[in-house]
């Protein structure tokens, strides 16, 4: 069966793993999803990933979810962009996230990156989700 929104899937899977205090979780394995753990990572609210091969032609994601304190590190997650509504913002109308606590997710034509990375780059782009 196919799937209209994979990333969406992927962020309901890890929202789902820390209610259910989950010390890790199976996502399957795409660039995009890759791309945007990544993101995750290198802004803590993740501890990491590794990616294995199921059986030929198909791969899975591991993900390590990061908690502080026993509460989950990701207090909110959510999709932005879908599959029937994209959403793009230019870099001086992407507002902060939570007084910049918080991040948003962008697919911008240098790659995925974080809002703050992304301003640096002085780049635009799909706001994918944001993560607070």
């Amino acid at each position: 069966m196919s799937m209209s929104d994979p990333l969406g899937d992927m962020l309901a899977r890890i929202r789902n793993g820390q209610m259910a205090r989950k010390d890790t979780i199976p996502v399957p394995a795409s660039k995009l999803r890759t791309n945007v753990l990544d993101v995750l990572q290198r802004e803590g609210f993740i501890r990491g990933y590794s990616q294995a091969e199921v059986r030929p032609g198909i791969s899975e994601i591991t993900v390590e979810l990061k908690y502080q304190d026993g509460e989950p590190a990701i207090h909110e997650i959510s999709r932005i962009s879908k599959p029937g509504r994209r959403v793009y913002s230019k870099i001086r109308d992407l507002s902060l996230h939570y007084n910049g606590l918080g991040i948003s997710i962008l697919s911008t034509p240098r790659g995925v990156m974080s809002d703050q990375e992304a301003r640096e780059a002085n780049v635009g782009g799909e706001i994918l989700c944001r993560i607070f």
